[in-house]
């Protein structure tokens, strides 16, 4: 029996998340994908010299643009 999600606390499943469940099911490698995209893409190390360097290039905005 598949484990019950927290997001599915009425009865009803649609025909596209029964679909995404037995895709990821049937192909598991899919999943660790994701996670290793997730890392490449979100996950990174903070570059504090970096951010400090765009903080003092960026210019300040006006506080109305149409002046």
């Amino acid at each position: 029996m598949p484990r019950r999600l927290p997001y599915r606390r009425s009865g009803y499943v649609s025909d596209f998340t029964r679909f995404i469940d037995g895709y990821l099911q049937a192909h598991p490698a899919v999943r660790e994908s994701q996670r290793q995209g997730w890392r490449i893409w979100w996950e990174r190390p903070a570059n504090l010299h970096e951010l400090e360097l765009i903080q003092a290039d960026s210019v300040p905005e006006p506080p109305y643009h149409y002046d």
